[in-house]
This record gives structure tokens, sequence and C-alpha cells, in this order.
């Protein structure tokens, strides 16, 4: 088995590249695929880099290149359920693209005109044991599970995260999770995103992001490496 990890930013793979067994590094189109072994298992680790664009790119290169299994995306979000907490993890069951709008049209916002599907499954094996692990090692509850929300827009407004909470009932928001879910769902990949939260999404989201953002990876990697353990 090949497990594809995906993260935005350095901050978010550096830790495990640091990690891992490295067999070989491969650039394709600006992005660099490190191939080689994590806890004993097969992975080719990458950054995405920022926004839905990109990571639309990289995990279609992935799965295309590398003939991933699964794919695992980590990394950091906002948060927007008032109970979670800077440090908490989210797990998806489900994402959304919540800056899709073609409500000219009369459909509602997210929604992807002649697609069946607009809200994007998680593997339900890989949520399980996403939330086990998360479980394990940072307590129930500091451990969300529910639907992510990607628009390529850093949320930094009480009246966005209202607009977003009561829309799509969303546990948190960033910026690439749901472009992922969408290129694993045309591509039949098993996939999970993982977030760690790093800002509450509010006027000091800028400030907390760049305080928590290692912190937050940090945690995101002690999932991604209790998962390994698992498979």
């Amino acid at each position: 088995m090949l497990l594809g990890i995906i993260g935005a930013m350095n901050e978010e793979v550096i830790q495990l590249k640091e990690e891992m067994i490295l067999e070989n590094t491969r650039e394709i189109g600006g992005y660099n695929f490190f191939k080689g072994t994590l806890l004993g298992k097969n992975i080719v680790l990458v950054e995405c880099g920022i926004g839905k664009v990109n990571a639309a790119i990289c995990s279609t290169l992935l799965i295309q290149e590398f003939n991933v299994d699964k794919v695992l995306f980590t990394g950091v979000a906002g948060a927007l359920n008032p109970e979670i907490n800077i440090g908490d993890i989210v797990v998806s069951t489900d994402l959304v693209e919540h800056d899709f709008d073609a409500t000219a049209f009369g459909y509602d916002y997210g929604v992807i005109p002649r697609m069946e599907v607009s809200k994007f499954q998680a593997d339900k094996d890989l949520v399980e044991l996403a939330k086990n692990v998360a479980i394990e090692n940072f307590g129930k509850n500091r451990v969300f599970m529910g639907t992510i929300l990607s628009g390529d827009v850093f949320v930094a407004s009480p009246d966005k995260i209202k607009w977003l909470r009561d829309t799509f009932n969303g546990e948190c928001t960033e910026m690439e999770g749901a472009s992922v879910a969408h290129v694993c769902h045309i591509l039949n990949k098993p996939f999970v995103i993982i977030r760690s939260i790093s800002d509450k999404a509010n006027h000091d989201a800028n400030m907390n992001f760049d305080e928590f953002v290692k912190l937050a990876a940090q945690n995101s990697k002690i999932i991604i490496e209790g998962m390994l353990k698992g498979f």
C-alpha cells in the first residue's frame, strides 16, 4: 500500500519529512514529491501550496503520477463551531466548497451545477481511524467530527463565521481540503482531511494563526503518525 500525504504549507509537512526515510524526490510542475517510508509505511509526501487550485493540481498529480492508494491531507484551520478551541482537532466526515456560488441559477450555496455530488464524503474507515487516533492522543473533548468548509478566502470576520455556520453547519474553514476531496471523488480514491485549529476565524485570526500554526502542525503530525501505525 502506498499512502499519499499532503500539507498546504511547509510547517505542515516539514516535521514529517524530517522523520521519513527518503528514497527519492521528484519535481513535477513545481511540486516536490518526497517518496520513502515513515514508520515502516510507504508514503509520498508533498506540500501543495495555499488555495484550492494549488491543492487540486497537486492532489491530481499525486494520484496520477504515483497511483497512491489513499490520500491523507493534514494541516490547520479556523474554527467555526464556537465549542472548538485553538489546538483542537477536526476530522472530516464531508467537505464543501463554500465559495462556489451559482445561486443566480437557483442553486444553493456550495452546489456545483451539473455534478451529482457537491458534498464530498470522506472514507469512513479513514475517518474512524483518524478519530480514534486523535481521541487517544488529545482526548474526546478536543476531537470534533463533521463538515469542513474550503474556499479561497482567509476567514477573519465574525459575520462570515456566522454565515458559514448558518449556511453549511461547518465545523471549521480552510483553503484546500474540499478541492482535494473533489479530486479524490473524481478519481475514486479514499481520503480523509484532518485539521488542527490554529485560530477562531475571527478578527484575531491573523495574530492567532501566526502564533499557533506550528503547534497545530505538530498536532496534525501526531495524528498522521498514529494513523500510519494503524495501517
